[in-house]
């Protein structure tokens, strides 16, 4: 995968139409933030969270209704990767495809660099 200038970071149509369902469904306007925080079993993790306020230097990635933020220290993390969807028989979640990832753990939620 290579990275896009204008766009370091997609998002699937899987992961757009599960995120746009998301947003919708709450009461007041939300988006949807992607951030990398030290911790989980490697090292970083990625954290999801709902947020309402969109910062000057976030980077937003809008499509298909969903709207994802992304902070510009995360970013640097997470240039070149996919945010998709994943539902299968153990169950369903946003996976990140972040070639930056030198490992990861067998939940997907941490990553080392």
């Amino acid at each position: 995968m290579t990275t896009d200038l204008a766009n370091p970071v997609t998002v699937s149509a899987r992961a757009a139409k599960r995120i746009a369902a998301i947003l919708n469904s709450e009461p007041t306007p939300v988006m949807l933030r992607l951030a990398v925080t030290g911790g989980g079993c490697s090292g970083f993790q990625y954290n999801f969270a709902l947020d309402d306020a969109r910062l000057d230097d976030d980077l937003v990635i809008e499509r298909d209704g969903a709207t994802v933020l992304i902070d510009p220290v995360s970013l640097d993390f997470l240039k070149g990767s996919e945010i998709d969807f994943v539902d299968d028989l153990i169950g369903a979640s946003f996976k990140v495809i972040n070639p930056n990832a030198t490992s990861s753990c067998g939940c997907g939620t941490s990553f080392a660099v």
